[in-house]
């Protein structure tokens, strides 16, 4: 059996190290675990709640994570480690600005946007500026509802135009047209990222 069969075989069996892996992918790799979920959902590998549950589980692991980092580790870590992961000293100050006045707002826009490149910073610098993690969690779990469900539905979207164009030529079209979009949302990303770098320093 080859490696996509064998992975097929073990995810239509809905055992639980499949969602335990699904966990791990979320908190990992983000987003693109849960696109991917949603396109395995509308192929039929996946019933929706698990597959939701299992994804937002993972993606507030991730969030845990990085706001112990930021309140355990603090600025040791950032200047260690933090280039591998895009937290900057700059960024962390202009956060700790904004987290005094607009708390709940940076949170759940960082969440519903995955912070333009700075999700990963906010959620360490929530850490750091010792946000109450019961506020913290709280106001994760309701952007993450939202958030996964936004990436299962493109997802299942994607799957689900890619199955009705039967022809190759219409299918490789609708691929290039994703990748596209991908790469200037990621270039957007950079762009917003160091606006908002150069306006702190000015």
């Amino acid at each position: 059996m080859n490696p996509i069969n064998l992975i097929i075989s073990v995810a239509t069996n809905h055992d639980v190290l499949v969602y335990a892996l699904i966990v791990i992918l979320a908190a990992t790799l983000g987003p693109i675990t849960s696109i991917g979920g949603g396109i395995l959902y509308r192929w039929g590998y996946f019933p929706f709640l698990p597959l939701y549950i299992s994804l937002m589980a993972g993606d507030l692991l991730g969030d845990v994570v990085w706001y112990m980092l930021g309140n355990k580790a603090g600025r040791a870590f950032a200047a260690k480690f933090g280039k591998y992961f895009g937290i900057t000293e700059p960024g962390i100050a202009r956060f700790e600005e904004l987290f005094h006045s607009h708390k709940d707002a940076i949170l759940i826009g960082s969440k519903l946007t995955t912070g333009f490149g700075f999700a990963t910073a906010v959620l360490f610098t929530a850490g750091l500026v010792k946000v109450p993690f019961r506020r913290y969690i709280t106001i994760n779990v309701l952007g993450q509802f939202v958030w996964t469900g936004l990436l299962i539905f493109l997802g299942y979207t994607f799957a689900n135009l890619y199955s009705t164009f039967n022809n190759i030529f219409a299918r490789s079209t609708l691929i290039a047209f994703v990748v596209i979009i991908i790469f200037f949302g990621f270039r957007f990303a950079r762009y917003m990222r160091k606006r908002f770098l150069e306006n702190k320093q000015a």
